[in-house]
């Protein structure tokens, strides 16, 4: 008997600043995107904003289906759902979570005393921060804040160069689940956010500021306003998506986030899949490459692209 034929389709989504077309699959009514490489890895594309209804049934269809044969199907639990719920091989996942009671909590418990500082001095000095409307306005700040420089945090800036049209259109795909915040100092947009809702917290997905107003710690009062929105929407959580080793990672704990494991699933569904999940490479070779070999090369790469201003290749 022949198993399910499950259709797949095309789309574009940005990868790295770039338009790319990648190959989904619509499982029981949700849409999983379709990994290619040495490993064939199938995932719910919009992770960060649902979770898998069931997973059970989706391996099922999976294991017989007739056209579509991933190697891996990975999915995790999201927050708050910390303690495994599924009898399948997991691995942590360590996501930036802040814990929100209320925004008087957040600023007088959760932050240092120097954050609060930035904050209350970035608003002496007229800094404003205020939730905005995705209008032409908008845009133009998003503009000016993308171009002003080609590097950022020692790596090439993915969106460096578009212009005014390229950069509505592009992030215009996801307003239905997003909350635009702005920074404004003097009447010009010195940074924003773009706040996505994700149904048990509230997620940071785009958070910019100009380097030349560094001073004013625009991300903090960024921030600060993030918290006050999701007080106001009952949201227990701010998400500020991958704990990282690096200096995001000190902004993050100054903001009051926290490294909070997650589950992470991975359902081998082939040969190779298992034989890649016992060598411990199921994630991707570079994944499996270790910290202190790929800290150094990090440095490197950031010497390089000061060094020759080699911004594009």
């Amino acid at each position: 008997m022949e198993g399910p034929l499950l259709q797949t389709f095309n789309g574009t989504t940005l990868i790295k600043g770039q338009p790319t077309q990648i190959e989904r699959v619509e499982i029981y009514g949700q849409v999983y995107s379709i990994s290619r490489g040495v490993l064939t890895t199938l995932k719910l594309e919009h992770e960060w904003y649902e979770d898998v209804r069931d997973p059970f049934a989706v391996i099922d269809a999976l294991n017989h289906s007739i056209n579509v044969k991933p190697d891996i199907f990975t999915f995790w639990q999201r927050v708050p759902e910390l303690e495994p719920k599924y009898d399948l091989y997991s691995e942590w996942e360590s996501v930036a979570a802040l814990p929100i009671e209320s925004f008087d909590h957040w600023f007088t418990k959760q932050i240092s005393s120097r954050m609060r500082s930035q904050i209350r001095k970035a608003q002496k000095d007229g800094v404003e921060v205020r939730q905005c409307s995705y209008d032409d306005d908008f845009v133009r700040g998003m503009t000016e804040i993308f171009n002003e420089a080609p590097i950022r945090q020692g790596r090439k800036f993915w969106h460096y160069g578009k212009d005014f049209e390229t950069i509505k259109r592009q992030f215009s795909k996801y307003l239905f689940r997003e909350e635009m915040i702005g920074a404004y100092f003097q009447g010009e947009m010195i940074g924003f956010m773009m706040l996505g809702h994700a149904g048990n917290y509230a997620v940071t997905g785009q958070i910019i500021s100009k380097i030349e107003h560094r001073d004013k710690a625009t991300n903090n009062v960024l921030i600060s306003k993030a918290v006050e929105v999701c007080e106001k929407r009952g949201l227990p959580y701010l998400v500020y998506l991958h704990w990282t080793n690096d200096s995001l990672a000190e902004f993050k704990r100054r903001c009051g986030f926290v490294e909070t494991r997650v589950p992470r699933y991975f359902v081998p569904l082939t040969r190779r899949g298992a034989l890649a999940l016992k060598a411990g490479v199921h994630k991707g070779l570079i994944v499996a490459i270790p910290d202190r070999i790929k800290a150094p090369l990090k440095k490197l790469r950031k010497f390089w692209f000061e060094k020759t201003g080699n911004f594009r290749s």
